[in-house]
């Protein structure tokens, strides 16, 4: 009696039509199909036509626009520095938080950081008593005829320090003039105060008598933070580069060769099995314990709700660790079976050590492809009119607004559209290329003979026959995602119209969007997998990868909490490594120079987050291709005829051997 008809006795798998959609073995089956035929050619003719009419936006917005409108700055009046009569003054120093310049010949550079008694106004330089600058220390453009031009006056730009800055032109930093900084240069055209400005202007305070000279208090103190944060950032930038991209590459490469090494390999998988619960069950009694110190505080300082809402949190944390142990008591078969798949997706990467580089190419296809959609981007977004507009200050003070027809916004939700299906594309035909690579290392009764060589012969085959599956199953995610960016330009417009039930209905309708995204990406990544096996189109994979996911619910959910837990342990070790790396080398070298090391050290830490995720997205598909490899390898083949080895071919040994004595079992 072969196994099968040992499966059908005993009833332990479902029965009547149930079976009948198992899958079976082609004929001469030998691993993933050499037969192959193109897919979907619907498809790829259509993302073809996509690219094509792109490229017709383009060609009319290079003739219809010019890029330097918007990537040049603009002044308050309307002006583009550097352009037309701004032609010689290509900079602008920002004088309000609204965004409001004028545009300068070279950024200005002031010793002492400031001079309170100089401002820089909308139409010119204005001095008062005390004034340590000389008049012509910047360049600016002519603005005595210029719309919305504002004259700064004794009674209106007070340079008196006890009452200057709650005057009409300053106005707290939202006026038509503001104090003379040191600035320096940032995206070559922007000139940007000083962070230690802000410092010197606070020292201001302390002169003498009882009135405060400049209270830095009422200073805005977002427009600090960010100056601040543009200083970091653009003094560290090399650093953050060298960090946040270099170092995270060969960070994020080394793990993934750790990753090959079986014992670290489960050491990791149960380390992050229990630290995952146990974190849930410390937050927990933090959360327990903080909620107590509030009720027994006295005074009591919060509110009764905030403590009640504290005691929820703790008590659906403890519900969750508690969730989190039963699922890994109940289901520590198919964890174990996970870990084999886990396993064996790393012993498929030793075989195929390029694999781990196939990520560079799809970062060089993507961005140059965003080169070309940025340059037509940055001209469609110039055809816009440009207007001014008065900001309802007490000051008269304008800011520069773009409007556009309809057919530039139609064209503009057009390249969002090309964006996100070409970014998906690019995904896809990444995934299908590992699944080919990882399968045909599956299904090889000789593992010796898969090596880098199937990377470019998985390749080959995928450009060659599944570029329309491609094509199919990104477009899907694509229209998804438009769809989600439209509902989040509406959320956008309630909330200004201040519409709380449109942006409630809004809100649900986004989460239940990003939720359908969720599982179209799931179910597409299981169908590229059989597109790789059988060769089969779009469509017909889904249909067999969700009936397969469906007959294995519980080894797909376990191996997909598994496979995440072990990612995000990964991408949190490359985040923390190179940021950790950055900080010490950015502190040391420029520590005296910043004022924060946070800023510098953020960026590199999302920068090193998204690299990690780039090398682990090979895992992830790897994992999950063993894992429906495996299970279609049980429901084809019996016995000896499996392709499964190691731990993976001991558990279907003992399956059988659980279902015999099943069998046996039901016969007495």
């Amino acid at each position: 009696m072969s196994i099968s008809d040992i499966k059908r006795l005993s009833g332990s798998q479902d029965s009547g039509d149930y079976n009948k959609q198992k899958l079976s073995a082609p004929p001469d089956f030998d691993g993933p199909t050499s037969n192959r035929r193109c897919t979907d050619i619907l498809f790829a003719m259509i993302i073809i036509i996509c690219w094509v009419a792109m490229t017709a936006i383009g060609i009319y917005s290079l003739r219809s626009g010019d890029y330097r409108a918007v990537l040049y700055p603009m002044d308050y009046s309307g002006n583009i520095c550097g352009l037309g009569s701004m032609e010689e003054y290509k900079k602008i120093v920002y004088i309000n938080n609204f965004g409001g310049g004028v545009c300068v010949r070279e950024c200005p550079s002031v010793p002492g950081l400031v001079d309170p008694y100089t401002l820089i106004t909308y139409n010119g330089v204005y001095q008062g008593e005390g004034a340590t600058l000389s008049p012509d220390f910047v360049d600016i453009a002519d603005y005595s005829n210029a719309t919305g031009v504002q004259t700064c006056t004794q009674s209106t730009c007070n340079t008196d320090l006890s009452s200057s800055w709650n005057s009409p032109g300053i106005l707290r930093g939202n006026g038509y003039a503001y104090y003379a900084t040191d600035t320096f240069t940032v995206l070559g055209t922007r000139c940007v105060s000083h962070p230690s400005a802000f410092d010197e202007i606070e020292a201001l305070n302390i002169t003498g008598g009882d009135n405060p000279v400049l209270n830095v208090d009422t200073l805005n103190e977002a427009q600090r933070i960010w100056s601040n944060l543009y200083g970091d950032l653009y003094e560290s930038r090399y650093y953050i580069i060298l960090f946040g991209l270099g170092a995270s590459m060969v960070i994020g490469f080394f793990y993934t060769q750790l990753l090959r090494i079986q014992f670290l390999l489960g050491f990791m998988i149960w380390g992050s099995i229990f630290a995952s619960i146990g974190v849930l069950f410390f937050s927990g009694v933090y959360a327990y314990t903080v909620a107590n110190d509030w009720r027994d505080a006295d005074p009591q300082v919060q509110s009764d709700s905030n403590i009640l809402a504290a005691k929820i949190c703790s008590y659906v944390l403890f519900g969750l660790g508690a969730l989190a142990f039963f699922v890994t008591v109940f289901l520590r078969k198919q964890i174990q079976l996970s870990m084999a798949c886990v396993k064996a997706a790393a012993r498929a990467m030793s075989s195929m050590p390029t694999m781990t580089l196939f990520p560079f190419f799809q970062i060089i296809g993507f961005a140059l492809f965003m080169l070309v959609w940025l340059y037509y981007a940055v001209h469609l977004a110039s055809t816009g009119e440009i207007t001014t507009k008065e900001l309802p200050t007490v000051a008269i003070a304008t800011v520069r607004t773009y409007t556009f027809d309809d057919f530039t916004k139609q064209c503009g939700w057009y390249l969002i559209f090309c964006f996100f299906w070409t970014g998906a594309f690019i995904t896809a035909v990444g995934e299908i290329v590992v699944s080919m690579c990882v399968s045909k290392w599956y299904f090889s009764r000789d593992k010796r003979r898969v090596g880098s060589c199937t990377l470019f012969t998985s390749i080959k085959d995928t450009f060659r026959y599944h570029l329309g599956t491609a094509a199919f199953g990104s477009f899907i995610i694509a229209v998804t995602q438009l769809i989600r960016a439209f509902v989040t330009y509406l959320q956008k417009k309630a909330k200004d119209m201040d519409n709380k039930v449109g942006q409630a209905i809004l809100c649900c309708f986004q989460c239940c969007l990003w939720c359908f995204e969720k599982v179209m990406k799931f179910l597409n990544k299981n169908a590229y997998i059989q597109t790789a096996i059988f060769g089969t189109p779009f469509c017909r994979s889904a249909r067999e990868a969700f009936s397969l996911i469906v007959r294995n619910a519980g080894k797909v959910a376990s191996i997909s909490y598994v496979s995440t837990l072990v990612l995000f342990v990964g991408k949190i070790f490359i985040s923390a490594v190179t940021t950790a790396a950055g900080y010490v080398y950015i502190d040391h070298e420029l520590g005296h120079l910043l004022y924060s090391t946070a800023g510098p050290c953020v960026l590199i830490f999302i920068l090193s987050y998204f690299i990690g995720e780039m090398f682990l997205s090979i895992f992830d598909m790897s994992t999950s291709t063993i894992l429906q490899c495996f299970v279609a390898d049980e429901e084809m083949f019996d016995g000896d005829e499996c392709y499964a080895e190691g731990e993976l071919r001991k558990w279907i040994d003992d399956f059988e051997e659980e279902e015999r004595r099943i069998v046996a079992g039901g016969k007495r």
